[in-house]
């Protein structure tokens, strides 16, 4: 599976249910670009368990700004349209794995 793009059409549509991890994220941004593959990784991990999805802050400001992202990358896990955590920077791939598994379970 690969990450869905959001945007302020679609969000609330695909986020309303279920598990869901959220990078925003933008082009311009260093630490962003090289979690990319890490969350690609993710997505194919959890395809079918969680969905993966990403949010250009540069496009979407008004999400950003909804969501209280201050710096980037900042990864939030939803569960049900809900926020359930919030975890800032260019952090290691289990970190969070652990996140969505407790988000899962």
């Amino acid at each position: 599976m690969t990450e869905i793009n959001l945007t302020s059409a679609n969000f609330d549509s695909e986020i309303s249910a279920g598990v869901a991890l959220v990078d925003f994220w933008a082009p311009w941004c260093g630490p962003c670009q090289s979690m990319l593959p890490v969350v690609a990784e993710i997505a194919a991990e959890f395809d079918g368990r969680a969905k993966v999805a990403k949010i250009n802050i540069d496009e979407e400001p008004e999400l950003a700004k909804k969501f209280g992202v201050m710096s980037i990358p900042t990864f939030k896990i939803f569960k049900n349209g809900e926020p359930v955590e919030t975890i800032v920077g260019g952090v290691a791939k289990e970190n969070l794995i652990a996140g969505l598994e407790k988000a899962l379970n």
